[in-house]
């Protein structure tokens, strides 16, 4: 998720950069203005509580303003990201968002400071006059404008600027020179982030072979359970030992293991810009537990997808699988097949409900060739990704 605040004086341009970004990167935009402006007309809880207020000659108070946020970030799942547009105004605001950000285990990513001289903004606003209509757009209210956003701003930007997010950019250039500086701060913040990829779906689906070529075009770290335990036994580690004696016994690996060896894989992993996850999380604990991990290291899920395909088709996948040295130990029997199928959608359906809930699932058809569905996927990742060719 790529989350941005964008500052500026009046007449910075904010607005015409904000078109910009949001239609580059699949933003959704956050004016608190406009949300409130919104949530009023809707005659929403939260709406006829600030135009109560409002109505009194009162100020809408953070807790209503934060609460307003939360329910337009949580309402909009399959945005790639948010753009603020002054919010956070002033310094408690700064620290609200950040609250707010590790609730929705997200963060801002950085934060753009259109700079432009004092008396650049009253010409360009006092040229603006000149056709809007604006009351506002005079001399003297501008500049009380003015001081009124230098003084309520800078606690914020020194607050951003202690964070190492705070970029400037030089407002008083052209509007196309503002927008290639822009580009680049946010093609650099890209750069650094990990595209962190949950490949679902049921077996029989494709998610092995698919996410081994994703992960080979995209340079991704691929994270596959089942290779990594049989790794293990392979190079008979007390962990091997160990997890040799629980397949011999019929019991089912501990997530103490498995966590184990997926950190050490996060550890281990140099030079990748990502990992993608096939075969875990397969449970509610086991998806807070990746979250957990995925935090430690300073990163985040970038992108759910599941793979999906009937029921059976499935079936008969995996029965054709059966009689391939690529066979898995529950492809032997049709009652196998579908109990293993039946545990998916006892134990995994509801962790892609969960993450569906928190994100949006990106849903694929995985019916056709494996180049049809591959490139399916691959648009999905690209659409959200614009920098990863």
């Amino acid at each position: 998720m790529l989350n941005i605040a964008l500052f500026g004086p009046p007449g910075a341009g904010k607005g015409t950069q904000s078109e910009s970004l949001i239609k580059e990167y699949n933003l959704f935009y956050i004016s608190t203005g406009d949300l409130l402006r919104k949530e009023i007309k809707d005659q929403t809880r939260l709406g006829k509580e600030a135009q109560s207020i409002i109505a009194s000659g009162g100020l809408v108070s953070d807790e209503i303003i934060v609460q307003i946020i939360e329910k337009t970030i949580t309402d909009n799942p399959n945005a790639n990201g948010f753009l603020f547009d002054g919010f956070p105004r002033t310094y408690i605001q700064a620290y609200i968002l950040e609250g707010l950000m590790i609730k929705l285990n997200t963060s801002l990513n950085c934060l753009i400071s259109l700079e432009v001289p004092e008396e650049e903004s009253v010409a360009r606003l006092l040229k603006r006059g000149e056709t809007s209509g604006r009351t506002d757009d005079n001399e003297r209210v501008i500049r009380n404008r003015l001081k009124e956003y230098n003084d309520k701003t800078l606690p914020v930007l020194n607050f951003y600027k202690d964070k190492g997010l705070y970029n400037e950019v030089d407002g008083a250039q052209s509007i196309e020179s503002v927008r290639e500086q822009i580009q680049h701060i946010v093609k650099n913040e890209l750069s650094k982030r990990l595209l962190n990829i949950v490949l679902f779906g049921y077996p029989g689906s494709g998610r092995g072979s698919q996410g081994r070529a994703i992960a080979k075009k995209y340079g991704l770290e691929y994270v596959a359970t089942g290779p990594m335990l049989g790794e293990e036994i392979a190079k008979k580690s007390e962990t091997g030992k160990q997890i040799q004696e629980l397949y011999n016994n019929g019991q089912l690996i501990p997530d103490e293991i498995v966590v184990q060896l997926i950190e050490k894989k996060l550890e281990n992993s140099k030079g990748v810009k990502g990992f993608i996850f096939k075969g875990f999380p397969r449970t509610l604990v086991q998806s807070y537990i990746l979250d957990g991990l995925l935090k430690k290291h300073g990163s985040s899920l970038s992108k759910i997808i599941e793979i999906e395909v009937p029921t059976l088709e499935l079936i008969k996948r995996l029965d054709e699988r059966s009689k391939t040295e690529e066979c898995m130990p529950y492809d032997s029997s049709t009652a196998k097949i579908v109990q293993r199928l039946q545990d998916h959608e006892n134990k995994t359906v509801p962790v892609i409900e969960k993450y569906n809930e928190l994100h949006g699932v990106v849903k694929i058809s995985g019916m056709g060739s494996f180049e049809e569905v591959f490139e399916r996927i691959s648009f999905e990742i690209e659409n959200g990704f614009k920098n990863l060719k």
